[in-house]
């Protein structure tokens, strides 16, 4: 089965889910331990998240190893409408994928929504194929434009910076100091802004202390393994907004 045209990658194949639907049940189940387990409770998620096998087949992409047939990477993407402007916007992930399954209006646009590598493939240049991947996919259904709402991979180290000035910082050469955000740049994507109300994850004090393996004894912010900023604790309930920085990717 013929893949997605993207440059020479050797040992790397890479699919649409609607050219290899048996695969994603195999993405599912290697890919599910990637993240955090705070992170995958958003309010919000499913409700975008869940129709993109059945919806936006086309959008999905998978990067298998061309010698075992192993998915290795993964990138997870929707379409939505976006007049260009900063105003217009999505405020976030969150608003993002609620605005793309809505519909009502034909899309203009593709927005990134996850990229994931297998833990034992980091490192061999996949993540940037992933990337590419989602945009041959949005330039082959047609789309001009790819928008990404970035997860800063060192904004955990920083937890308490405010996402407006950890996205302002740069290394000596003049690209962006975050790594993650750094892959995007070198492909060619421009920072739109920075988002602090990106995802929404609000439960009950409880499950943040099973999802954290920390207790907080009393109402205030406190800061947590893995997180990108703080948690605030108050009448029984923990309320975080994980921040991202929405880059730009130019198909044409």
């Amino acid at each position: 089965m013929d893949g997605l045209t993207l440059p020479p990658a050797s040992r790397w194949q890479v699919f649409t889910l609607e050219q290899r639907p048996d695969l994603w049940d195999e993405a599912n189940d290697k890919f599910y331990d990637l993240w955090p387990e705070y992170n995958m409770h958003g309010n919000q998620t499913g409700t975008y998240f869940g129709p993109l096998r059945s919806r936006f087949a086309r959008h999905q992409v998978l990067i298998c190893d061309g010698e075992s047939g192993e998915v290795v990477g993964r990138g997870r993407s929707i379409p939505l409408r976006w007049d260009g402007t900063l105003a217009d916007l999505p405020a976030g992930i969150d608003a993002a994928g609620l605005r793309a399954v809505a519909g009502g209006t034909a899309p203009n646009v593709v927005s990134a929504l996850a990229a994931e590598v297998a833990r034992d493939c980091q490192g061999q240049g996949l993540s940037r194929l992933v990337i590419q991947a989602m945009a041959a996919a949005a330039r082959e259904a047609g789309f001009g434009s790819l928008i990404a709402p970035v997860r800063p991979s060192w904004k955990d180290r920083y937890p308490i910076t405010p996402i407006d000035r950890y996205a302002a910082w740069k290394r000596p050469d003049g690209l962006p100091f975050d790594p993650w955000v750094r892959v995007h740049a070198r492909l060619g994507a421009t920072v739109l802004r920075p988002e602090p109300r990106s995802m929404e994850i609000i439960a009950p004090v409880a499950d943040w202390e099973e999802w954290t393996g920390m207790l907080f004894p009393e109402p205030g912010t406190f800061t947590f393994p893995a997180g990108l900023a703080p948690l605030t604790v108050a009448d029984g309930t923990g309320e975080y907004w994980e921040p991202n920085i929405w880059m730009l990717h130019k198909l044409g």
